[in-house]
């Protein structure tokens, strides 16, 4: 809903462009999303802040961490300076990188909150507030370079780029955190892939053909035009047209120069 709404607004309140090709790419990406998530498998059962704490100090997952890090850090610090203002996925891949780091603090924090009603220590256990740092920073970095994105590129292709860049890194994420790819049948797999690949086609449907004028309006004059390919002639064929021309502004002898 995100992905459409906002390509709609800006369409109307903004006056940012979005033809017929953008609106199948922005169904397309809703639809690709829906797939992943009917296929994407059940994550494990975290009940307390002593198991997301076990969770979170894992090798795999540790290892995911410090790469997205790095990643996220040479964006900020390198490409961002130097390429941010002219590539689009700059901005918007930073903000999905930094989404694995604040979806995960969601996630502790919301069995904290559920602890804390039900009467547990949560607040004296150190796991919740290095969340709740992790949460803040994450969430302001993200709106930060949102707002960068949105100052310099197209609304309605911000918005879905960053829709399929965050949610492929949160679904990664998941996995990774939870074991979730264990109990994944061929099935699944081949409809999370399936559901991907739309995603990549909306995307590219929107960003790709942004700048051509189609609506089901002007449809068959567009179809009409391509198909009527420009027919190139030789000199010798442009002599005798020319020589053969009854339009002339003026009755004079006419004089070819060939140059060989």
């Amino acid at each position: 809903f995100s992905v459409l709404s906002s390509a709609i607004l800006s369409s109307y309140l903004l006056g940012e462009r979005l033809n017929l090709l953008g609106k199948l790419g922005c169904m397309l990406s809703l639809v690709g999303s829906t797939v992943m998530v009917i296929h994407a498998p059940e994550d494990e059962e975290v009940t307390t802040l002593d198991e997301m704490s076990s969770k979170l100090k894992e090798p795999g997952f540790l290892a995911y961490a410090a790469i997205l890090l790095a990643i996220c850090l040479l964006l900020i610090f390198y490409l961002a300076p130097r390429y941010g203002q002219r590539n689009i996925l700059i901005y918007l891949t930073i903000c999905s990188v930094i989404g694995a780091f604040s979806v995960s603090s969601v996630k502790g924090l919301g069995i904290a909150i559920k602890g804390f009603f039900a009467g547990r220590p949560v607040l004296q256990h150190p796991l919740t507030w290095i969340l709740v740092i992790t949460l803040v920073a994450s969430i302001t970095t993200q709106i930060n370079y949102l707002n960068k994105s949105l100052d310099i590129f197209n609304t309605a292709l911000v918005f879905p780029i960053y829709y399929v860049l965050f949610t492929t890194i949160v679904i990664a994420t998941s996995i990774i955190l939870f074991k979730e790819w264990v109990t994944m049948t061929v099935v699944d797999i081949i409809g999370t892939v399936c559901g991907f690949l739309t995603i990549i086609l909306g995307v590219v449907l929107l960003h790709a053909f942004k700048d051509i004028d189609v609506s089901l309006g002007n449809l068959p004059q567009v179809l009409q035009s391509e198909q009527q390919a420009p027919v190139t002639q030789d000199d010798k064929n442009i002599l005798i047209e020319v020589d053969n021309s009854s339009i002339a502004p003026e009755d004079k002898p006419k004089v070819f120069m060939i140059y060989t």
